[in-house]
């Protein structure tokens, strides 16, 4: 694993302090690489969805109504 020194302001010492005090985390590292991973997968997520937009404007137009576009869509992401 790796080592690193870094800084933080006041307030998000503090914080961390508190969560690791509340028994939440048992160390700041333990807490950031948490929240790390948390916005790694936030990250995953937007691009998911970057990639679903893009290709679905990509596609042109549909002459299909909203509410059959919502069934199609319903029926895709359950099957």
């Amino acid at each position: 694993m790796s080592r690193q020194s870094i800084s933080l302001t006041e307030p998000n010492d503090k914080w961390l302090k508190a969560q690791v005090q509340s028994q939440e985390y048992t160390s700041k590292s333990e807490l950031i690489n948490d929240l790390i991973r948390q916005a790694r997968q936030q990250q995953a997520q937007i691009d998911w969805f970057k990639a679903k937009i893009e290709r679905a404007e990509k596609s042109g137009f549909s002459d299909e109504s909203k509410p059959e576009i919502l069934t199609l869509s319903k029926a895709r992401l359950n099957g």
